[in-house]
């Protein structure tokens, strides 16, 4: 029996390429595929072309025990998947009449007339595996060459044909063909940049290390990809555990907001800001101005946050911030309406006007126009209030970036200042 330790994913389809369709099934299948221990190191993209097919299918071979491919296994004259595979192998195409008559049987239920060219979805390598397909008319296939270690799994393309198909029959077939597996967890980072990260754990990260430590970036965040290899979960889990551990025990781990398996997704923020509100019997209000409402809308978007987040108010003009928040005419006419004074009496304004535990305010310049020297676009003011007293931050970020990112990463730190003060609660 084959033992499997290296994949390569090979998507088949011109489509691709040219971007009409977005590749979700490499996504699909790496995330799988690691779950089983099966590193992959390698994914393709080629289109309908039998010389290209052929070329990227040998090179997938020559550095790995397994080839996945997705897509080119329909009727028409340019799916060559199947026959490229049997080319590769040296098998010949055979006709399997039950393929085909689950063929002819999907095409009578669907009330459509079948044309002679979908026979060709019957024809599968002499010796290889056949995955059904209930979902659409071409079948999955396993061909194996057991004397060079060598498999390819042929999946079909549409996603609500692989998915089942490799999940439900793929991977029982794989799982019983590897001898090791792999675990990962997530420790999400904020307010501290990659390069800082990096140049902490740079010793940790050294490549052919078990575990290994892979850095992501979004907007303002970092994420690590803690991820172990051994012979089974719980050796996997207890290495991953101890790399964290070091982790934050280093400068990094004052920034750590959140450590998640990879199984359980990724954590957020605002997900982490609401569970500890819920835990603790909090409340918060909100009183944007360059975020525009960005803090509320993403605590809210997560469940159970009503028991939380008592309201909002979105005062982009100074009579508003007057009129809602009790912004005094004399704060902003001394100081502006971007300020820590002012960002300070909208953080008390949304606290007093809801009665919420604590309140949370952003006021600056989001760009792409206005700002001075004294106060350039990308100044943000991050404001709260709470019984323990009031804070402000301010945020100088880069004039350069967009007003999107301006505004995501002022909501962010807006939201990692809730979290520290509840920390600091418990």
């Amino acid at each position: 029996m084959t033992i499997i330790r290296e994949a390569e994913i090979l998507c088949v389809g011109t489509e691709l390429l040219l971007g009409d369709i977005i590749n979700t099934n490499a996504a699909h299948l790496a995330r799988r595929l690691a779950e089983l221990g099966i590193g992959v190191h390698h994914q393709s993209v080629v289109g309908d072309h039998p010389g290209r097919l052929r070329e990227a299918l040998s090179l997938a071979l020559s550095r790995a025990d397994l080839v996945i491919t997705s897509g080119g296994l329909g009727p028409t004259y340019d799916d060559l998947t199947r026959e490229t595979v049997a080319e590769a192998f040296g098998l010949p195409l055979e006709k399997d009449e039950a393929i085909l008559a689950h063929i002819r049987d999907h095409f009578a239920r669907t009330g459509r007339v079948m044309t002679p060219n979908n026979e060709r979805q019957a024809m599968v390598p002499r010796g290889a595996t056949v995955l059904d397909n209930p979902q659409g008319t071409a079948p999955g296939l396993i061909v194996t060459d057991e004397a060079n270690n060598k498999t390819v799994i042929l999946l079909p393309g549409p996603p609500r044909e692989l998915i089942p198909m490799f999940d439900e029959l793929a991977m029982p077939y794989l799982k019983a063909r590897t001898d090791r597996v792999l675990f990962s967890l997530n420790v999400h980072i904020f307010g501290m940049g990659e390069s800082t990260v990096e140049t902490i754990l740079r010793d940790q990260m050294i490549e052919g290390k078990n575990p290994t430590i892979a850095p992501y970036c979004t907007a303002g965040e970092v994420r690590l990809r803690v991820t172990a290899q051994a012979e089974d979960e719980k050796t996997a889990r207890d290495m991953c555990r101890q790399t964290v551990g070091h982790i934050m025990e280093s400068e990094v781990g004052a920034y750590v907001y959140a450590v998640v398996p990879s199984t359980e997704g990724e954590a957020t923020l605002e997900g982490v800001v609401i569970h500890e509100l819920c835990r603790l019997g909090k409340t918060v209000a909100c009183a944007e101005s360059c975020t525009g409402g960005l803090i509320a809308k993403r605590l809210t978007d997560i469940p159970g946050s009503s028991a939380a987040v008592l309201g909002g108010f979105v005062t982009y003009t100074n009579e508003m911030k007057m009129r809602h928040l009790g912004v005094s005419p004399e704060t902003l006419e001394q100081y502006t309406e971007l300020s820590e004074q002012t960002a300070t009496e909208m953080a008390r304004g949304a606290r007093v006007a809801t009665g919420a535990d604590i309140g949370i305010s952003t006021t600056g310049l989001a760009g792409p126009g206005g700002g001075s020297e004294d106060c350039p676009v990308g100044t943000v003011f991050v404001g709260i209030s709470s019984s323990q007293g009031e804070q402000v931050k301010r945020l100088s970020l880069s004039p350069n970036r967009k007003r999107d990112y301006i505004r995501t990463v002022a909501a962010s730190h807006a939201l990692e200042m809730i979290r520290r003060l509840l920390l600091s609660e418990t």
